[in-house]
């Protein structure tokens, strides 16, 4: 599906200097960031569940170490 993206003039000479950095196009260098991105949020979220997993299991333990 093609789709058109409206940049901010500053947003735009970042995404040009990516892109440079990168050695790719704007396009590339577009993707590569939302999947980036994404791939971020997905590791962040799973971080956050066995956190809290390991929070709850070991709770006593927690309790007796900060006493």
């Amino acid at each position: 599906m093609a789709m058109t993206l409206r940049l901010e003039p500053e947003d735009e000479k970042a995404l040009a200097l990516l892109a440079e950095a990168e050695g790719v196009s704007k396009q590339e260098a577009t993707v590569r960031a939302i999947r980036e991105a994404a791939a971020r949020h997905v590791r962040e979220d799973k971080v956050r569940r066995l956190s809290a997993a390991a929070r709850e299991r070991y709770a006593d333990l927690l309790d007796r170490l900060g006493q």
